[in-house]
C-alpha cells in the first residue's frame, strides 16, 4: 500500500498478520529512504515496526491513549496516524517534529523529550478516566533504560498500589537485559499464564484450597515463578507480568495485548525487539551511532562526511582533551548520565575503561556522585547536555554550591541544537545557574578558548564550575592539545571602537568581529567568556551613555543582559541605548540552526544592524 494514503490507524483492524508483516516491510523500507535524506532517530524507530503497528490495532487511539516514552520511536507511529506525506520535512523547519506534537495529531496525546515520564503521565490519564468518557485503555511504552531511571520506577510503584486503575505498561527490552535462558522460561511462563484455561485453574484452585492454607500455597507460587522467570519485581509491586515476549511476532503481541484489556489489574508487557532491524548497518550498531544518525548512503550505510575535514564537534574535542588527561592522571573519573555515544566518548571507554562512570538514564545521581568524588580529593568530569541538565537542578543547588565542591561540568548542546526543537534546546541552563551562590559560568568562543577554559577549570579555579559548548563544529588540530594555558577568569576586549559597545560570548564573537571588520564600524565588541561571574572591571570601563548590545543565545531573563543591567543599576549609571538580545520567553521550534537565528532576529548580522541603528538614533 502507499503509506500516504494512511488518514488513521483504523484500517489495521481489518488486516491478516501476513498483511501486517508486508506493512512492516514497507514502512521500513520508507523510513530506510526518508531518514537516508533527513537523518533522524533511525534505529530506535526500525525496532518497533511491529510492536507500534500491533498497538494501534490491538488498540483504538485516540480513544485509547498511547503514550510513548521520549517519542524517538515514535515515526511509525506518525506513519499510521497519517502524517507519512509530511516525511520529507521531518526535523526541518516548520516540518514534521521529530518527537510527538500534540498539535500535530490527536493521536499524539503526550509530549516528551526526555525519558521516563510515559508512566506518570499515564497515571494522570488513569486517574482522570472516572470524570472524562473520552479516556479508554491507558498504555505506556518504555524502553528497559528508561525504567531504571528514578521517576519510571517511583511511578511504577506507585500505580502499582491501584489495582483498579489497571495501566498497561509495555517495556520495550532491547539491550539484552535478561539472558536467554532467563528468557525462553519465561516466554514458556507466560504462554500458561495467558491461557484462559490456566487462569481458570488458579481461580479454581483458590476455591478448593482451604484458606488457612492459601497464603502458603500463593507464596509456594510466587517463589516457583520467580524461580522460572527471574521477575519477580513486577509482581512484588502489584503487577502482572507477561514476558519475554518477541516484538517482532504479531501473534505474540496481540494476545498479550488482549489479555491486558480484558485484565482488571495492572499490567505489565516486556517485549524483546532488536533495535534497528531491518537494516544491516545498524542491526549491527553495538556503539549507539544509528541512534541518531545524519544523512546516510543506503548502499553501504556510511554517514555522509562533515565538509572540513579538519572540524570537530565541540564535543569531539572536549572527549580528545580528556583522553589527554587520563593519561596522566590515574585517580581521575569521567561521568556521564547515558550518553557515552552522544558525548563522543566511545574511545575514552575502549582506551580508559576503569575510568569511566555510566549511571544511566539518572542525571541527578550523576550530579551527586561526581559531587562526592570532588569533594573525597578525587578527580571528575560531568558532562551532561544543557537540556538535561534541568533534571539535575537541585542536585547543583543543595549537594554542589552549597558544599562548594571542586566540580567541572561539560554543559553539551549549549544554545540551540536545531532539529531536535523544544525539548532540546540548551537555552535554559544560563537563568537556571546563574542566580546560584558560588557557581562560575564560562563559554568559548572557539576550540582553543574551549581548552583554556578547561585547563583554568582543572588547575585553578576552586568551587563548581559550568562550561557550555554548542552542538557545532569547531576547527580542531590534535596539536591544539600540547601545552594549553589555563584561561585567565576575565573578559576580553577583541575590537575597540567609541560610538558603541557589543558584549557576547561563544562562537557569534568571531563572526562579530569579521563584521566589525567588513563594514568598519567603530565599535568595541567584547568576548564575555565568563558569563557568571562578571568581570565588573572591563564592564565598569564601559561608557553607558553609548549604545550597548548585549547577546546571548539563551532565554533573556535571568541571563548575561539581565546581570549586566543589574550590575550598572547597582552603580547608578544610567544606560541610555541598550538592547539585550536572546529569547523571550518562549520555547523554540525545531529547524535548522541559522534559520532559527533568522527567525527570532538573532543572526549575527541581526545584532550588526541593531548596533547600527542604536547608533543612528544616539
Amino acid at each position: 500500500m502507499d503509506l500516504k494514503d494512511i488518514k488513521d490507524p483504523g484500517f489495521l483492524k481489518d488486516l491478516s498478520i501476513a498483511e501486517c508483516e508486508a506493512l512492516s516491510a514497507d514502512i521500513r523500507k520508507f523510513l530506510v529512504e526518508k531518514l537516508s535524506k533527513t537523518g533522524g532517530h533511525f534505529s530506535s524507530n526500525m525496532g518497533v515496526v511491529e510492536l507500534t503497528i500491533a498497538l494501534h490495532k490491538a488498540f483504538d487511539s485516540p480513544k485509547d491513549k498511547i503514550i510513548f516514552d521520549v517519542g524517538h520511536q515514535g515515526y511509525v507511529h506518525k506513519i499510521l496516524t497519517g502524517r507519512a506525506k509530511d516525511f520529507d520535512t521531518l526535523r526541518q523547519t516548520n516540518g514534521l517534529s521529530g518527537f510527538l506534537k500534540r498539535e500535530e495529531s490527536a493521536h499524539d496525546v503526550y509530549e516528551a523529550g526526555h525519558s521516563s515520564t510515559s508512566i506518570a503521565a499515564a497515571a494522570g490519564m488513569l486517574f482522570a478516566r472516572p470524570f472524562q468518557s473520552s479516556i479508554g485503555h491507558v498504555v505506556a511504552l518504555i524502553g528497559d533504560g528508561a525504567l531504571a531511571s528514578g521517576m519510571a520506577l517511583e511511578a511504577l510503584n506507585f500505580l502499582g498500589h491501584y489495582p483498579d486503575k489497571n495501566p498497561i505498561i509495555v517495556l520495550n527490552d532491547n539491550e539484552m537485559s535478561i539472558s536467554e535462558n532467563v528468557g525462553h522460561l519465561a516466554r514458556m511462563m507466560t504462554n500458561l499464564r495467558m491461557r484462559r484455561s490456566y487462569r481458570s485453574l488458579r481461580r479454581r484452585t483458590g476455591r478448593l484450597v482451604p484458606k488457612r492454607l492459601r497464603g502458603f500455597t500463593s507464596k509456594v507460587e510466587k517463589r516457583l515463578k520467580g524461580f522460572l522467570t527471574g521477575t519477580t519485581y513486577f509482581e512484588s509491586i502489584g503487577y502482572q507480568y507477561f514476558g519475554l515476549l518477541d516484538g517482532h511476532d504479531f501473534k505474540q503481541l496481540l494476545k498479550a495485548f488482549e489479555v491486558a484489556k480484558k485484565s482488571n489489574q495492572p499490567t505489565v508487557i516486556h517485549v524483546r525487539t532488536l533495535k534497528g532491524k531491518g537494516y544491516e548497518p545498524s542491526e549491527q550498531d553495538a556503539l549507539g551511532k544509528w541512534h541518531g544518525a545524519p544523512p546516510f548512503h543506503i548502499e553501504n550505510g556510511e554517514f555522509m562526511k562533515r565538509s572540513i575535514e579538519s572540524e570537530l564537534p565541540y564535543t569531539g574535542v572536549v572527549a580528545r582533551m580528556l583522553e589527554r588527561k587520563a593519561e596522566t592522571q590515574k585517580d581521575f573519573y569521567v561521568v556521564t548520565p547515558a550518553m557515552i555515544g552522544g558525548s563522543d566518548l566511545h574511545r575514552f571507554q575502549q582506551r580508559f575503561p576503569d575510568q569511566l562512570i555510566d549511571t544511566g538514564i539518572a542525571e541527578a545521581t550523576a550530579m551527586t556522585l561526581s559531587c562526592s568524588l570532588a569533594l573525597s580529593g578525587t578527580g571528575v568530569f560531568l558532562t551532561m547536555y544543557s537540556t538535561f541538565l534541568q533534571r539535575a537542578y537541585d542536585q547543583v543547588l543543595h549537594d554542589v554550591a552549597r558544599q562548594k565542591a571542586n566540580l567541572v561540568v561539560g554543559v553539551d548542546r549549549s544554545g540551540l541544537v536545531g532539529a531536535d526543537g523544544d525539548t532540546h534546546q540548551g537555552i535554559y541552563d544560563i537563568p537556571m545557574l546563574s542566580h546560584i551562590p558560588g557557581v562560575t559560568i564560562a563559554q568559548p568562543k572557539d576550540s582553543e578558548e574551549l581548552l583554556s577554559l578547561f585547563a583554568y577549570a582543572f588547575e585553578q579555579h576552586q568551587g563548581p564550575i559550568f562550561i557550555r559548548y554548542p552542538k557545532e563544529d569547531t576547527r580542531f588540530e590534535p596539536s591544539m592539545l600540547e601545552n594549553v594555558v589555563p584561561a585567565e577568569k576575565t573578559w576580553t576586549k577583541l575590537t575597540g571602537g567609541a560610538k558603541g559597545t557589543i558584549i557576547a560570548f561563544g562562537p557569534i564573537v568571531d563572526s562579530l568581529r569579521s563584521l566589525i571588520a567588513e563594514e568598519n564600524l567603530d565599535v568595541t565588541l567584547i568576548n564575555a567568556r565568563f558569563i557568571k561571574p562578571l568581570d565588573t572591571k572591563l564592564l565598569d570601563i564601559v561608557d553607558t551613555s553609548k549604545p550597548l548590545v548585549v547577546y546571548e543565545e539563551s532565554i533573556l531573563q535571568g541571563g548575561l543582559g539581565s546581570s549586566i543591567c543589574h550590575h550598572f543599576a547597582k552603580q547608578g549609571k544610567a544606560l541610555h541605548k541598550v538592547k539585550t538580545m536572546g529569547f523571550e520567553e518562549t520555547f523554540v521550534e525545531h529547524g535548522k540552526r541559522s534559520e532559527l537565528l533568522k527567525r527570532y532576529g538573532l543572526a549575527p548580522e541581526d545584532v550588526i544592524e541593531t548596533m547600527k541603528a542604536l547608533i543612528d538614533e544616539a
